[in-house]
C-alpha cells in the first residue's frame, strides 16, 4: 500500500475573539483547521468541537458570531445556520462532537441558492439547501467521526466529506467577491467605525451596500461594524491589561457608557463583569 502523502490542513489557534469561552470550563476542546486550495473561496475554517461534560452538569458555549453562515453535522442533526445577530448560545451535555464549516461571506447565498436573509437567527435541515447531498454529507461525516472524534485522521476524513459536497458551488460569483471584500475591510480596518466610511472605501452607495449585505449576509452594514468592535472589545477585556475606558477610546466609542450599553445589550454582561468572568488568569 502506498503511504498516505495527502497534505493535512493547517491547525488554527485554539481561541479566537468570537468565542466567549469561560477559562474555568475545560469540558470541550475545539479543533480548528484552515481550508486548503480552491475550497478556501467557500470555507473560512473547519471547526470540530469534542466535549465530555460530567453527569448532571451543562456547559454553555457563547459566541459573538462572524457574518458568515455555518454548516454543522452532529450525531443527531445536520443543519445550515444563518447568522445569530445577538449572542449565540449552545448548551453541551454528556459526551459528544460536532463537525462544521464556517463559510465565507460569499458562500452562504451560494449554498442556500438565494438570499440568506431568510435564515438570519434561524437554522434549517441541511437537506433544505443541499438536497440529497445533505444526507450524503451527514452520513459521510458521521462515518468519519464514528471512531475517535479527537483523531486528526477522523477530522481529515470529515473535512474531505465537506469538500466533496461543497466543491460544486465553485467558482464564487462577482457579487460574492464584492461582499467578501466588504467584510474583509471591516475586519482589517479598526478605523472604519461608520457606514459612510465603508461606502467611501467600496465606492457603493449606502442603499447599494445595504442591499448587498442583506442578500449575501442577512445583515446590515451597521451590524458588521458593531460586531467587529464588540469582538475586539471582548478580546481586549479578556487580556485584562487595560481599562474599560481605554478600550472604548481605542475602538472609537464616544465614551465608556456607549461601549457599556452596546456590550451589555448583546452579551448580557457589562464589560467589567465580562472581564472578571472571562479574563486571563
Amino acid at each position: 500500500m502506498e503511504p498516505d502523502t495527502a497534505p493535512r490542513p493547517r491547525r488554527l489557534d485554539a481561541i479566537e475573539r468570537a468565542h466567549l469561552r469561560d477559562p474555568r470550563d475545560v469540558t470541550a476542546v475545539v479543533h480548528r483547521y484552515e481550508a486548503q486550495g480552491p475550497l478556501a473561496a467557500l470555507v473560512q475554517r473547519f471547526w470540530i468541537p469534542v466535549w465530555s461534560v460530567p453527569p448532571g452538569q451543562e456547559s454553555v458555549q457563547r459566541v459573538l458570531q462572524y457574518p458568515c453562515c455555518l454548516l454543522v453535522v452532529a450525531p443527531g442533526y445536520a443543519r445550515f445556520h444563518g447568522v445569530v445577530q445577538g449572542l449565540s448560545t449552545t448548551t453541551l451535555a454528556g459526551d459528544g462532537w460536532a463537525a462544521g464549516v464556517m463559510l465565507t461571506p460569499a458562500a452562504g447565498a451560494l449554498v442556500a441558492g438565494g438570499p440568506v436573509s431568510a435564515y438570519t437567527d434561524r437554522h434549517v435541515d441541511a437537506g433544505e439547501v443541499l438536497g440529497d447531498d445533505g444526507a450524503r454529507l451527514a452520513a459521510a461525516v458521521r462515518e468519519a467521526m464514528a471512531g475517535d472524534p479527537s483523531s486528526p485522521d477522523a477530522h481529515a476524513a470529515a473535512m474531505a466529506a465537506y469538500t466533496d459536497v461543497l466543491a460544486r458551488f465553485l467558482p464564487v460569483d462577482e457579487e460574492g467577491r464584492l461582499v467578501d471584500r466588504v467584510v474583509a475591510l471591516v475586519e482589517s480596518r479598526p478605523d472604519l467605525t461608520r457606514v459612510d466610511q465603508l461606502c467611501a472605501e467600496t465606492g457603493l452607495s449606502e442603499r447599494a451596500l445595504q442591499r448587498l449585505c442583506s442578500r449575501r449576509l442577512g445583515l446590515t452594514p451597521k451590524w458588521l461594524v458593531q460586531r467587529r468592535r464588540l469582538q475586539e472589545a471582548a478580546g481586549r477585556l479578556r487580556e485584562r491589561t487595560t481599562t474599560v475606558a481605554e478600550v472604548a477610546a481605542a475602538l472609537g466609542y464616544a465614551d465608556q457608557p456607549h461601549l457599556t450599553r452596546d456590550f451589555a445589550r448583546v452579551t448580557g454582561m457589562t464589560p467589567g463583569e465580562f472581564a472578571a468572568r472571562y479574563g486571563d488568569r
